[in-house]
């Protein structure tokens, strides 16, 4: 995943994934593999409005930014989605330093490479 946005108010990983696939990304890289319904019991003890429905749709959208993937599992009630961590929290922060150290590389070589030579010292 290459983030499109970097948030500078924003905390940690909300700085370039949106607030709620933020909690549900800290929550997959503890649980490492869950349903969306397990997700969903995490985030409704902490927002009791959401609905199931949100996680899955969230869930997905983390899948088609190449952070989640998903299976299929079959059993007595049926077929459900199983989620996967795609990536460690490590390697995720480490693409998203690297992504913006190549766009300001690129658009503001001179500037970054001495403010980046300063913080050596």
């Amino acid at each position: 995943m290459e983030p499109h946005e970097f948030k500078l108010t924003e905390e940690g990983i909300k700085a370039v994934l949106p607030p709620m696939e933020a909690e549900i990304m800290e929550l997959m890289w503890r649980f490492r593999v869950a349903t969306a319904g397990q997700i969903y019991e995490e985030l409704k003890k902490k927002y009791p409005e959401i609905r199931r429905s949100t996680v899955s749709i969230l869930m997905n959208r983390l899948c088609e930014k190449g952070l989640l993937k998903r299976t299929v599992e079959r059993g007595r009630g049926g077929m459900r989605y199983v989620y996967s961590i795609t990536t460690t929290r490590e390697e995720f922060e480490q693409k998203v330093v690297k992504s913006i150290l190549d766009a300001l590389m690129n658009n503001f070589r001179e500037a970054t490479y001495a403010y980046l030579s300063k913080m050596k010292k």
